[in-house]
């Protein structure tokens, strides 16, 4: 089975429905459409309940990368289905350090459920997110230090290192920790 007459559409079909050679075969063809496969796939997702779709279509998405992240992290937000979220978070989570900036931002966001998203996202980028995570220690908002911190606490024993040190550089209070004589980094 092949989606190539169809386009998209008949590529995201052959990712619902084809045999494992054709859903590989239409994982590579949406990941060179690139930015113009990232709303069918999100919406594909929205719409289709079959947990083995949704990790192929999460998957092109972190594949398809940068081009896909302001999408996924608007979707991301508007989304209100569970279960949808955690597919494009993941998605967000396996682009790597690509994603770490817009994913610290979520980390102010008002509702905790896209804060907590975000946070299954960057404990999943690992060990590239733990400077700026570290950094995040000193941010202003109060939320996004918690979370930050818990994060760092989530992700072991580097994360912990990180959480330490901030801790020990701050005399216990992370917001001072990588200040200079000004109160600046």
């Amino acid at each position: 089975m092949s989606g190539a007459g169809d386009g998209v559409v008949g590529w995201i079909t052959a990712l619902k429905k084809g045999d494992l050679s054709t859903r590989h075969e239409a994982e590579e063809a949406l990941q060179n459409l690139g930015e113009g496969a990232v709303e069918p796939l999100i919406q594909a997702i929205r719409e289709e309940a079959d947990t083995d779709f949704r990790w192929y279509a999460a998957r092109v998405l972190a594949r398809i990368g940068s081009p896909a992240i302001g999408h996924l992290i608007r979707a991301l937000k508007g989304e209100k289905d569970q279960q949808v979220r955690r597919y494009l978070a993941a998605s967000l989570g396996e682009m790597g350090e690509a994603a770490i900036r817009p994913l610290l931002s979520l980390l102010s966001d008002p509702e905790p459920e896209i804060r907590g998203f975000a946070a299954l996202a960057l404990c999943r980028v690992g060990r590239p997110a733990i400077q700026p995570l570290s950094g995040a220690l000193a941010d202003p908002d109060e939320t996004v230090r918690s979370c930050a911190a818990l994060i760092l606490w989530q992700m072991g024993e580097d994360g912990m290192d990180a959480l330490g040190k901030a801790f020990t550089a701050g005399d216990g209070d992370p917001k001072k920790a990588g200040h200079d004589e000004t109160g600046t980094h």
